[in-house]
């Protein structure tokens, strides 16, 4: 099995994985009293949109992704769309009915784990599923994910 996607496949979703991220950031710190956690969350989206400057480099850098033989553009679109909205945070309004959940500081702080530690757990299964060559690409995206969830447990009490 390993092959099916290409790198570009995977830097595609964390480009879309980085927007989606900006936003859940940015109505995080809105529901924030506590300015530190509400600065965290203010910094994380601007990380977010520079990480997803990253990644778009990386994906302008890449060849183009080739459709398999057994499909055509317009359903390996639909079918990779599913697969970036299978994340936890972006499917189904699960991420809005999760963001209304949200009482406290520290939910909110758990609630962003979660949604980084969903986006590294994604990077890191697809990172089987592309060619040797072509893995040092989804190593960067779970590095920049990395650094968010150890920023975010730090800020969590003791």
């Amino acid at each position: 099995m390993a092959g099916i996607f290409k790198a570009n496949d995977i830097v595609r979703a964390a480009v879309e994985a980085e927007k989606k991220g900006k936003d859940f950031y940015e109505c995080l710190a809105g529901r924030m009293q506590n300015d530190t956690i509400k600065d965290l969350f203010l910094d994380l989206a601007r990380e977010e949109v520079e990480h997803q400057k990253i990644f778009q480099s990386i994906l302008d850098r890449l060849e183009p992704v080739e459709v398999p033989a057994y499909s055509d553009q317009e359903e390996y679109n639909a079918y990779f769309d599913a697969l970036i909205n299978s994340h936890m945070l972006f499917s189904c309004g699960w991420g809005e009915f999760l963001l209304d959940q949200v009482k406290n500081e520290q939910e909110a702080l758990k609630l962003a784990m979660n949604f980084e530690r969903d986006s590294l757990l994604f990077f890191k299964e697809m990172r089987d599923f592309v060619p040797e060559g072509e893995k040092q690409y989804i190593d960067r995206c779970i590095e920049e994910e990395r650094k968010h969830l150890t920023r975010l447990k730090q800020m969590m009490p003791a």
